[in-house]
């Protein structure tokens, strides 16, 4: 008897299982090997053994990394790709070299990066999951390190401003989307009939971008000009996935957004009125501790406001 086996990862919103791209890929792989996993949806990744999601948690085993837990499933049997050839083999780890390279910079920036995407879909939807006081934090801390992750392998010359980088990101992943289009053409999966390695990738990182409603959607609208692409995702989300995790079918995914929705205002009000009161804090004298007769302060002097440290 196989040991249980438990996937740790972000939760899911618009019809997607999880909204984040790793998490989706783990777990439509998954599907498709028809590995048995428990899914534990988690508002903190801090909370994650490793400090990142997805993590798979196998007895004493613990992983993190899609390609680490896809091996380790694949170990314990549960293979998607036992039917591909070498050559088909070697397509598959170059496409999701592709995927990495062209795709991910422009899906980060999408997400995290891009101003009004972030304030009004990105950081209420993961504020309104992670617990106070981590979701005044959490949040933005995951928005710079999109940032700093974009400019480390795509801010060196000759792009050196944000605005050349950001071009070239989204002309990288529109050429990166053409040409998944080609290769799948009208086949239902991207190796004939049968979903693999490569398909579980490419609707892990397409699914997101296809499904979630944003303001500035410049990615999502080339998607949507390549129907196969879109078929794909539907056909995988159909089939595979007939219930969010959390337990949302897609009939009932409108009173889900307007749920979402009533949250995003709360927090874009919560997170308004602790920026006035820190802005109220920072411009107020500070005047010093006044001395007690009957008392003794211990030495130390006084502390910065709590709103203060956690401001992101």
């Amino acid at each position: 008897m196989a040991a249980p086996m438990e996937l740790s990862c972000w939760g899911g919103g618009w019809g997607l299982p999880s909204l984040h791209p790793e998490s989706l890929t783990v777990m439509a792989y998954a599907k498709f090997s028809g590995a048995p996993l428990t899914v534990n949806v988690i508002n903190n990744s801090w909370r994650a053994p490793k400090g990142d999601v997805p993590v798979l948690i196998s007895e004493d085993i613990v992983i993190s990394q899609p390609a680490k837990i896809l091996n380790f499933l694949r170990k314990q049997k549960y293979n998607a790709d036992y039917e591909l050839s070498a050559k088909q083999g070697a397509d598959t780890l170059a496409y999701i070299a592709l995927l990495e390279e062209k795709l991910l910079p422009a899906l980060l920036h999408t997400f995290w990066v891009e101003a009004e995407n972030y304030c009004s879909v990105t950081k209420p939807w993961f504020a309104s999951r992670i617990p106070f006081p981590l979701s005044l934090y959490l949040p933005g801390k995951m928005s710079r390190d999109a940032l700093n992750r974009i400019l480390l392998t795509r801010g060196g010359p000759p792009l050196y401003s944000l605005t050349e980088v950001e071009a070239q990101i989204y002309r990288d992943a529109k050429e990166c989307l053409n040409l998944l289009s080609k290769r799948l053409g009208t086949s239902q999966f991207f190796f004939g009939d049968t979903p693999t390695t490569l398909d579980a990738f490419v609707f892990g990182f397409l699914a997101p971008i296809y499904k979630v409603c944003f303001p500035q959607v410049q990615l999502q609208e080339h998607l949507k000009q390549l129907p196969n692409l879109c078929r794909f995702c539907d056909d995988i989300l159909t089939c595979y996935f007939r219930l969010t995790v959390s337990g949302h079918s897609p009939a009932g995914q409108d009173t889900a957004d307007a749920n979402l929705q009533k949250l995003t205002q709360l927090v874009n009000k919560e997170s308004n009125l602790i920026e006035k009161m820190d802005d109220n804090l920072r411009k107020s004298p500070q005047h010093p501790p006044r001395k007690l007769t009957t008392l003794k302060l211990a030495a130390g002097g006084g502390q910065s406001s709590p709103l203060n440290r956690l401001s992101p």
